[in-house]
């Protein structure tokens, strides 16, 4: 019986040595692994604050461009309706008109050269004398409105 109580001593410090060999082992690798979640923790949060500003920046950046947007298609709208714009785009289109009159009317040309000179002296007499005094009292009418209907029935002939 004492052999079998020298064994039975030696099995059980055997199994408690390796029982505490086991339990720190155990405790060594809960150790590395918590240290492995913080850090996997500290990440994902630098990762999301640094995500979370660049949606911030873009956020802000997006706003600031339809505000742009917006105030450029204001003044786009306000730019085009400025006194003067319509009577630009008016004497393009009597240029093109007067182009197309040149090319496909033979005598037009010279009729239209004289025509062309006398108005440019009546206008520069617009400048001296009376005549301006006067045209600035009294405003002439033109029947501008009813030229594009005459170029738009010479286009359809």
């Amino acid at each position: 019986m004492q052999n079998f109580l020298i064994g039975l001593a030696i099995g059980v410090v055997l199994a408690i040595v390796l029982v505490v060999s086991m339990s720190v082992k155990r405790h060594k690798e809960i150790l590395v692994a918590t240290k492995e979640n913080e850090r996997l923790k500290r990440m994902l949060t630098d990762r999301m604050d640094l995500e979370g500003d660049g949606i911030m920046k873009l956020k802000d950046q997006n706003e600031e461009l339809k505000k742009q947007n917006e105030n450029l298609r204001i003044s786009l709208s306000t730019y085009s309706q400025k006194p003067g714009r319509k009577e630009v785009a008016r004497l393009h289109v009597y240029q093109l008109a007067v182009d197309r009159l040149t090319i496909n009317s033979p005598g037009f040309g010279a009729a239209w050269q004289a025509a062309l000179k006398e108005s440019e002296d009546e206008f520069q007499k617009t400048y001296i004398g009376v005549q301006p005094f006067i045209k600035r009292l009294i405003p002439i009418k033109t029947d501008a409105s009813v030229l594009p209907n005459l170029i738009d029935t010479d286009e359809k002939n």
